[in-house]
């Protein structure tokens, strides 16, 4: 199992971003949340198959909020044992 944090910059807050990254992971077999941080990031942490995670990613980087998004930041992360589904957080 892959895991990854992925910190999404940009104009990412108010535009349905966590939202829509919710609808996304909907067609993958993959484990996560996403949320806002209070400088006006979105954090997302997801894990699952290696290739699954990456289809996973290039679909969020190939959709419509491909127009919202200035930078990407990756980084590779120990696989959660507890996760469950996709999930929007609110903390």
């Amino acid at each position: 199992m892959a895991s990854k944090q992925v910190f999404y910059s940009g104009h990412v807050q108010g535009v349905g971003f966590r939202y829509s990254v919710k609808q996304i992971a909907r067609g993958f077999d993959i484990v996560g949340w996403v949320r806002n941080l209070a400088d006006g990031r979105v954090e997302m942490q997801a894990a699952g198959d290696a290739a699954e995670l990456e289809a996973f990613l290039d679909a969020i980087s190939r959709s419509e909020l491909r127009a919202h998004i200035r930078e990407t930041v990756q980084t590779e992360i120990a696989a959660p044992t507890d996760m469950r589904g996709f999930e929007i957080r609110h903390d």
